[in-house]
């Protein structure tokens, strides 16, 4: 497994990266998430799902081509989507470099919170002249506006946690010390709340905000 699964109750569980040396994005870890975001899909008892990382540097870093294939690049963006979709709220609590697939994953999450003093984001396909297959472009967007969303994908420089604050990638920087606490405290309270409430109101909010599967 690349990742550890804890279920600190049953309205909530963390999901731990641990793939060494940086947590890449191969075929067999989209496997084994896609699998997660099943079981995540039909877990009526499950408000919450907190992903982090084992590794302080690097949250997830890049696409793993000595573990991929054209078959774990279609299944990345179908994960992405129905994780975005997923009847449970997905935090991403972010420490270390999310580039490339690593911040692919994080937009598809619902809320994002990222260690203020280490963590950065890029999106570095342009610079390498190709486009990136996990939806950025659409998700970005939405999330900073239309200028903000190009200048992160096409100037393709890397945004720490101040920055991604300010321009609305994340939901809030915080303090390194302070992060895994105020997720917790969080998670925690979304865990105990009514399931049906948390799925109905993402639900509508999905909506409005998600951009189309296709």
């Amino acid at each position: 497994m690349h990742f550890s699964v804890d279920r600190p109750s049953p309205g909530h569980c963390r999901v731990t990266f641990g793939h060494p040396p940086m947590n890449p994005a191969g075929a067999t870890t989209v496997a084994e998430l896609a699998e997660l975001v099943g079981l995540i899909e039909q877990d009526h008892d499950l408000n919450v799902v907190v992903f982090d990382s084992a590794n302080s540097d690097f949250y997830a870093a890049h696409y793993d081509t000595g573990d991929g294939g054209p078959t774990a690049m279609r299944a990345w963006p179908d994960l992405l989507v129905r994780l975005a979709r997923a009847p449970v709220v997905s935090i991403a609590s972010i420490r270390g470099r999310a580039r490339g697939p690593g911040t692919e994953f994080v937009l598809a999450c619902d809320l994002r919170f990222a260690s203020r003093e280490n963590a950065s984001f890029g999106q570095f396909y342009v610079s390498s002249s190709v486009i990136a297959g996990g939806g950025p472009m659409a998700r970005l967007s939405r999330l900073v506006g239309r200028a903000r969303a190009l200048e992160i994908l096409l100037v393709a420089d890397d945004l720490d946690g101040p920055r991604a604050e300010r321009y609305g990638f994340v939901n809030r920087a915080i303090a390194d010390d302070e992060l895994d606490d105020e997720v917790d405290r969080i998670a925690s309270r979304l865990g105990r709340l009514d399931h049906d409430a948390i799925t109905r109101t993402k639900s509508d909010v999905d909506q409005v905000t998600l951009p189309a599967g296709a």
